[in-house]
């Protein structure tokens, strides 16, 4: 492993950083603390140019190089937490209540920091690099929320960069491939208003919770009978919320769920069928029945040029042996896909020494990542806009 040794000089303040952020993580659109530590620290390695409330709270940073003019690569990090309680017992562990850095965002803040503060330092490049810091990565659009803002007019540039921790893959390995690697997805809400009844009198109600029980059973048949078992899809119900005491048939029940795929057909399918399910349901039962259904990601799909880049990069930093590139696409979903339908680029996952799965109460992100992928970011600038 090769880590530039500028960045490996300072990754204890790299550490420092992303406990500070792990220690007050702040969900979606809501990082005004994160995004205040961003600006402050790109200020302080001197940045030509620091952009806030992008998005809300987004951050971008612009570096010239001494080099001349040249392209512009932009490099990507998401900056938001998880609302969910964080169970580590770390000495840093969350101090907000309800919010948790289970999926590893402040570490990807970090790194890309150490990359901005090694190539500021430097400046050994012709062109520009840009420094995107995106809020509300997790459901909430928050590169969506960017691009909305122009984000791509008022800051052009000619690929970008984006990785992910990963506790699958050993500490440092690189995974990266060209093609479809992370899956579209929407999420959904359905709302069942049945009768309300004594739980003694059954009869007298048209019961939503039996309605909603039914339902899940048959929405479950569209991936298993309507799309091709050779595409892949994924339909889960994750929430059933229904009732509120022992002897009251409740008026209404409450389901909700994602959908995945690769292909946008299959979840234009996936998404039609629901519908009609939904609708053949209220007419049998009787009842009322919404359904909500939200695009919340697109398909994440790296580009080839920008793919094998990144690769390179990735070897000079880690060494063949240790990067991967097998297609091997994940369930998953990540709204950097919506930039790079935008500008051409690849998103590669960054392994470390952890052991518990993101989104995960008991994660914990192996501070020895973070000046990896630090020199990986780095290393893609300096090599694409080589003097």
């Amino acid at each position: 492993m090769t880590i530039i040794p500028e960045i490996q000089s300072f990754a204890q303040d790299l550490t420092e950083i992303r406990r500070d952020l792990h220690a007050h993580p702040e969900i979606g659109f809501e990082e005004t603390r994160t995004a205040a530590i961003v600006a402050a620290k790109l200020k302080e390695y001197g940045l030509d140019e620091v952009h806030e409330g992008i998005g809300v709270t987004g951050v971008v940073g612009i570096l010239r190089g001494t080099g001349g003019a040249g392209r512009t690569i932009g490099l990507r990090a998401d900056m938001d937490a998880l609302p969910m309680e964080e169970q580590t017992n770390l000495p840093y562990r969350s101090q907000n209540p309800g919010a948790f850095h289970g999926c590893g965002h402040d570490g990807h803040t970090t790194m890309l920091l150490g990359a901005a503060r090694y190539l500021a330092a430097r400046r050994d490049f012709a062109g520009t690099a840009m420094f995107v810091f995106q809020p509300a990565e997790e459901g909430l659009g928050g590169a969506r929320a960017m691009i909305a803002e122009k984000l791509f007019e008022r800051f052009p540039c000619d690929e970008i960069y984006g990785l992910h921790n990963s506790p699958v893959h050993d500490l440092g390995q690189i995974a990266v491939f060209p093609g479809k690697a992370m899956a579209g997805a929407s999420f959904f809400d359905i709302t069942i208003r049945g009768r309300g009844s004594h739980g003694a009198r059954p009869h007298d109600s048209r019961d939503p919770i039996v309605i909603a029980t039914s339902l899940s059973q048959s929405l479950q048949s569209i991936v298993s009978r309507n799309v091709d078992p050779m595409l892949p899809a994924v339909l889960s119900i994750t929430k059933f919320n229904a009732g509120s005491a022992y002897n009251v048939v409740p008026e209404t029940a409450e389901l909700g769920g994602t959908i995945r795929f690769f292909d946008d057909a299959v979840g234009d399918l996936i998404r039609s069928r629901m519908r009609e399910i939904c609708a053949g349901a209220a007419a049998m039962y009787q009842c009322e029945i919404d359904i909500d259904i939200r695009d919340v990601f697109s398909v994440l799909e790296n580009h080839p040029a920008e793919t094998e880049a990144m690769r390179e990069a990735a070897v000079e930093i880690v060494g063949e042996e240790n990067v991967l590139t097998d297609p091997n696409p994940m369930m998953g979903s990540e709204d950097f896909a919506d930039m790079l339908l935008a500008v051409p680029g690849a998103y590669c996952w960054v392994g470390h020494g952890g052991s518990v799965p993101v989104h995960n109460p008991g994660f914990i992100l192996d501070d020895a990542i973070l000046p990896i992928g630090s020199s990986l970011l780095a290393r893609v600038v300096e090599r694409r806009l080589a003097v």
